[in-house]
């Protein structure tokens, strides 16, 4: 096999582990995907990997249903650094007004990734989010959202921020989504990385 086969395999390998890793809860495993300066954004959280891993620990412990799904991927190389974006749902179970529920958000991952000592890991995790749903865990149940609430929030995940916010979580309202100046301005970064420049801080 040549380099960026193996390159690619790597980074498949990677983001598969990612997935099953941390929804197993193997803690120790997970934390071997990113490099030590990797961060994660997401709806309900924005920080340090490190950071991440605990709260998703104690999630973990306390119940928070949160699952993750891959589908197809591509992968942008350029030397020791990558782009991977990935096809992905991801769902999370929770209770609205004592109805046990769950939303399922699509979209993509869309990963900074580079290759250190040999060794490809995560600097940056941001996921795109494309659409979701809701939907009772029980069809027969009656599910009344507020709809003044739900149109406020960004199409691409409506419905998991609603059940996240109702579940306590502090929400990010400019995610990138399918369409829009975010999803634009998250590409550029992607292709700045590929062409060797720092990545920036803009979230």
């Amino acid at each position: 096999m040549n380099s960026d086969l193996l390159d690619r395999l790597a980074i498949r390998d990677l983001i598969e582990n990612w997935a099953l890793w941390r929804d197993a809860g193997d803690w120790e495993r997970f934390r071997t995907v990113w490099h030590d300066d990797g961060v994660m954004q997401a709806t309900w959280f924005q920080g340090h990997a490190d950071d991440f891993i605990r709260v998703s620990k104690e999630g973990f412990e306390k119940g928070v249903n949160i699952l993750h799904f891959l589908g197809g991927q591509t992968i942008d190389l350029a030397g020791t650094r990558a782009i991977s974006q990935t096809k992905m749902t991801i769902a999370q179970r929770g209770a609205l007004d004592g109805v046990a529920c769950d939303v399922v958000c699509t979209g993509r991952f869309y990963d900074f990734l580079e290759k250190r000592d040999g060794r490809w890991g995560v600097v940056l995790r941001q996921p795109i989010y494309e659409k979701d749903r809701i939907d009772p865990v029980d069809p027969a149940a009656q599910l009344d959202l507020d709809q003044a609430a739900l149109a406020e929030l960004p199409e691409g995940y409506r419905h998991l921020a609603y059940l996240q916010l109702r579940l306590g979580f502090n929400v990010k309202r400019d995610m990138p989504q399918l369409k829009g100046a975010e999803v634009e301005k998250l590409y550029a970064r992607g292709k700045a990385w590929l062409a060797g420049e720092a990545l920036s801080k803009t979230a």
